[in-house]
């Protein structure tokens, strides 16, 4: 790869205000960002960033800037390493391929007509739950926004070229912590919400977190309108840092403080996940202690088995035990929900992620 190239931009990674900009800082109207808009993040079958697609100013830009091989910009389009379809045929998952030959995870899930994309938003994890294939592999670098807006366009064009739907959910619980990654992920989020582009409700996108307390306290302050996901999975310090190490950087009270804050700032339920591992965190007993830590919060509890990794030795709670988990949680007024299983028998569940290929140079 030539220096030049290697210093090049993404188009993805523009904001539309940053894009139109950029043209207009070379004499172009804001009508041709517009459109250079419109092919980047629309809802055609294939990329429409090709020669004649505009008009002529734009055209000549492009040519400059974009298809010359010492471009100022590249655009973000992953190249599909391995796709695998699990047995129900209601999971999709794909290996793809970044710039730098790095691999990520995303997986596309159906639910009875709607689907709902499962996104990464790093190459790793620096979280190290230990029941999670990402956190396991350890941290390689951040995503930008442009990789992780590629994503929601590549399974966009899998949704109309399959089923001839679109998107309806987006999750940001493939791999990595989204909030560890703040910045790049509001940005892409931004993107995918936007009306003139993919236009995914901002309702029905979900931003998951091991629980970063100075993010989710920063989510509250600047009216983050997408939904919060807290992965829990303890109700003492002693339980969630025997499963999550973050825990011992911000103490369960730091936490519980920051969900109590949002709560008040932004008023939007939090959705708990709680995995449950037999004999770790699924007794009654701990069942009571969430009754009195969530006290007065307003929230939604997911309860998912626990998935099997490689890399944990843990097995998930039997179903009696998880339905009486759950029975005491809602008998103190909780809405708890088991979390549908997609995916399993390909590794594609909830902490199943994990680039399988090394990266090629």
């Amino acid at each position: 790869m030539s220096n030049a190239v290697a210093q090049s931009r993404s188009l993805h990674d523009l904001s539309f205000a940053e894009m139109q900009q950029r043209l207009a800082d070379d004499g172009l109207n804001s009508i041709h960002a517009r459109a250079l808009w419109r092919s980047l993040h629309g809802h055609a079958d294939t990329l429409e960033i090709m020669p004649g697609n505009f008009l002529r100013p734009l055209q000549q830009w492009l040519e400059r800037h974009l298809y010359a091989d010492d471009a100022e910009f590249f655009v973000d389009v992953l190249e599909t390493v391995s796709e695998t379809q699990s047995s129900d045929g209601m999971t999709r998952k794909f290996l793809l391929k970044l710039r730098d030959g790095r691999t990520i995870e995303t997986v596309l899930m159906g639910y009875d007509g709607r689907f709902t994309a499962c996104v990464s938003t790093q190459v790793g994890c620096a979280m190290g739950c230990v029941f999670c294939a990402t956190g396991q592999m350890g941290f390689t670098r951040h995503l930008r926004p442009g990789e992780i807006i590629a994503q929601v366009l590549h399974v966009q064009r899998v949704l109309r070229q399959h089923h001839h739907t679109r998107l309806r959910n987006l999750v940001l619980m493939g791999m990595g912590e989204p909030l560890h990654n703040y910045d790049a992920v509001m940005k892409a989020l931004a993107t995918i919400a936007d009306v003139r582009g993919p236009s995914l409700s901002k309702n029905r996108i979900t931003i998951s977190t091991v629980g970063l307390v100075p993010a989710m306290r920063r989510m509250a302050d600047e009216g983050c309108p997408y939904n919060l996901a807290l992965s829990l999975h303890g109700a003492d310090d002693a339980q969630r840092q025997a499963l999550i190490p973050v825990g011992k950087k911000w103490a369960m009270d730091e936490l519980i403080e920051a969900c109590r804050h949002y709560d008040r700032t932004i008023g939007k339920r939090i959705f708990i996940e709680w995995t449950l591992i037999a004999g770790k965190n699924d007794s009654a007993e701990i069942a009571h202690q969430l009754v009195g830590l969530l006290h007065g919060i307003n929230v939604h509890i997911n309860l998912i088995p626990l998935n099997p990794t490689a890399g944990y030795a843990g097995s998930a709670t039997a179903h009696q035990a998880s339905l009486a988990f759950q029975r005491i949680l809602r008998d103190a007024g909780y809405p708890v929900t088991f979390r549908q299983r997609r995916g399993i028998d390909v590794a594609a569940g909830c902490g199943q992620l994990k680039a399988q290929h090394a990266a090629s140079a």
